[in-house]
């Protein structure tokens, strides 16, 4: 028996019936829900320099070919004009994350 793999491990202690501490305990019952725009990866400079670009002004929604990867993390949203065409613009995620580089 490994005391210190086993003190830490949650999942031995709670099958064993042995108290964990309260705040494991309540975080192995109650698990919070996951926000779905987290960033889960690094952005590349390509991505960091397409939200640049639309800090200042929407575009084209085929004017980069970063925009899905954008779309899919949730940084950038497609808006439609009254021309009929579809722009893209940033998202408060996006907004935050040009703000956690010290860009705004």
């Amino acid at each position: 028996m490994d005391y210190y793999k086993d003190r830490n491990d949650l999942t031995t202690r709670i099958a064993a019936d042995t108290p964990a501490a309260p705040a494991q305990a309540a975080a192995a019952k109650a698990a919070p829900a996951k926000m779905t725009t987290i960033l889960r990866r690094l952005l590349s400079p390509h991505e960091i320099a397409t939200l640049l670009l639309l800090l200042h002004a929407p575009m084209a929604a085929f004017a980069k070919p970063e925009i899905p990867t954008l779309q899919e993390a949730g940084l950038v949203e497609s808006i439609a004009t009254d021309a009929g065409e579809s722009h893209i613009r940033l998202t408060p995620e996006g907004n935050a994350i040009l703000r956690g580089l010290g860009i705004k």
